[in-house]
């Protein structure tokens, strides 16, 4: 078997192990070994094959990894969904809404809801915010700027 298939096949190898760790350290050894492979073209010993491999992973794990890793890390947002994103949301009060319960409209949906703290109710058509959802119920306070809360 030609030297140029064994270099393929263990670069073949690191990244399907890089597609199971995710760290990109095996991927940049699957660099190291298609380095091997040019090498086996251009007619090097094997003993040249494996340092122009070797010095290639290690300029890519020293140089391209930690650029790479702070790319990705740069661009991971999370995206609230369901639930957690209509918390902090505005709503409009629909039916006197107390801690004993009442509904809201929020972006559209209409939704149980009760006052955060006991004592506080909201009349219809009081903007409030929404401070957690408990279940199907929007627990709410009172807007930050709303005169008298």
């Amino acid at each position: 078997m030609s030297g140029w298939l064994w270099w393929l096949g263990g670069a073949l190898l690191l990244g399907i192990a890089e597609m199971i760790s995710l760290d990109l350290i095996f991927l940049m050894l699957a660099g190291g070994a298609l380095a091997g492979v040019v090498a086996n073209a251009l007619g090097l010993s094997v003993p040249l094959q494996i340092v122009v491999a070797a010095a290639t992973a290690v300029v890519l794990l020293f140089a391209l990894r930690p650029w790479l890793l702070r790319r990705l890390r740069a661009r991971t947002t999370l995206v609230e969904t369901n639930t957690a994103a209509l918390v902090g949301r505005s709503a409009v009060v629909l039916a006197p809404t107390s801690a004993a319960g009442g509904r809201v409209k929020i972006g559209g949906e209409v939704w149980s809801a009760r006052a955060a703290s006991e004592g506080e109710s909201f009349a219809p058509g009081t903007e409030v915010r929404v401070r957690r959802i408990d279940g199907a119920t929007a627990v709410v306070d009172a807007e930050p700027d709303a005169p008298g809360g």
